[in-house]
């Protein structure tokens, strides 16, 4: 039976995964609604991929600078000036007649996340045992599962059927949503953040140690991410799905990936390392062997769903590690490594996407496979090589 505290506990999770949940649906919405968006704007697929990239840009770029800036503030009045920013970078999307506009509205948007997602991390691993931390980060990382299991499918066909900027305005009610789950659940008694110094923040990007993670998590996560930006042209065009397909083959991705998530908390728990090495490698296989079943629907299907399995299951290794490390070589920037690590994950966002539309105007939609599994299989040597550090430091 749960005690007091460990209910409190849950109730706190669970106002981060709701906030999750709108912020990552607004991250991931614009994968679903590229074909609409390149359609209604009359801009290229490739130069529609840039409302993924530009966001994930202004994530990395936002995550460390404005977690620095607000270190001091009030940690549940933070949470609710996250989501106020959200409600207005979306509203603006959803009102967007020019692609400019929207370019803007996704850096808007973008501003919130980098923050929401670097201190709802050390909040989560907080509010847990520390033998119990991965599990707690993956629980608020369900947000942005639950987000790709339902929001995405669910944003991609209400575009479908009634525009791209209605999904934009589904996802403004559901920040609503998000900022009365702050307003009451999140206890107001939260701990504020310790404001690093300068120097500290020098250490952190110094520190050869945690550079090394940011590189693992930047190639290790952002390799998926030269194929997804381009799954549903690749869906369509490629494998031969009809539109009203896609939305389905995009709810069960999701639920690929909310499995995959829960996986990976678990087995990143004792020995995140060595956890990430074998991921990586099984993603790495997976995200090639794409190449050549994509124009295959069954054999396509399959290796997508697999795609997304392991698309998120390494993110509460990668989170946690980087605070234990930060906790053992800069303790007074936990908050700062974490939303550096949250910029590094934005960072191979955007690389990822980049290079897939760099690969779709000149190979193809369905090269996107192969060299996302070259950017993991960089993560793989970068995490082997972490881990003979590791075995030197113990």
């Amino acid at each position: 039976m749960k005690t007091a505290h460990e209910k409190r506990s849950m109730f706190a999770l669970l106002a981060l995964a709701i906030s999750a949940f709108g912020i990552g649906t607004t991250e991931f919405i614009s994968v679903g609604l590229l074909p609409a968006i390149a359609k209604d704007l009359d801009v290229t697929i490739t130069m529609a991929g840039l409302t993924v990239s530009l966001y994930a840009l202004g994530v990395a770029i936002g995550a460390p600078v404005l977690t620095s800036l607000t270190s001091t503030m009030s940690r549940k009045t933070l949470l609710i000036w996250i989501m106020i920013v959200f409600i207005v970078g979306n509203t603006i999307a959803a009102t967007a007649t020019t692609f400019t506009v929207l370019l803007i509205a996704r850096v808007v948007s973008a501003l919130s996340h980098g923050v929401f997602m670097s201190i709802g991390s050390t909040i989560a691993a907080d509010l847990v045992p520390e033998n119990k931390r991965a599990s707690a980060i993956a629980i608020m990382f369900t947000g942005l599962t639950v987000a790709t299991v339902t929001g995405v499918p669910i944003g991609t066909f209400l575009g479908d059927q009634f525009g791209w900027r209605f999904a934009f305005m589904g996802i403004v009610g559901v920040g609503i949503i998000g900022l009365i789950g702050n307003s009451v659940l999140i206890p107001a008694n939260l701990r504020k953040g310790a404001k690093a110094s300068f120097a500290d923040q020098i250490k952190l990007i110094k520190n050869g140690r945690l550079l090394l993670m940011f590189a693992i998590t930047a190639l290790g996560y952002g390799g998926t991410f030269v194929t997804f930006t381009y799954l549903s042209p690749l869906l369509q065009k490629v494998t031969g799905f009809k539109p009203e397909a896609v939305s389905l083959i995009l709810l069960g991705y999701g639920i690929a990936i909310a499995i995959g998530n829960v996986i990976g908390g678990r087995l990143s728990n004792k020995n995140p390392l060595r956890a990430l090495f074998f991921m990586f490698i099984v993603q790495a296989i997976v995200l090639a062997t794409l190449t050549f079943t994509a124009p295959f629907k069954v054999a396509g299907l399959l290796t997508i769903l697999f795609m997304g399995l392991l698309a998120f299951m390494n993110v509460p290794g990668l989170q946690v590690y980087v605070v234990i490390l930060a906790e053992r070589y800069v303790p007074s920037a936990v908050d700062v490594a974490s939303a550096i690590n949250i910029a590094a994950f934005n960072a191979g966002i955007a690389i990822g996407s980049y290079l897939g539309g760099v690969v779709t105007d000149s190979m193809g939609l369905v090269h996107t496979g192969w060299v996302g599994a070259i950017m993991v299989a960089g993560a793989v040597l970068l995490t082997r090589w972490s881990m003979q550090l590791e075995k030197r430091a113990s």
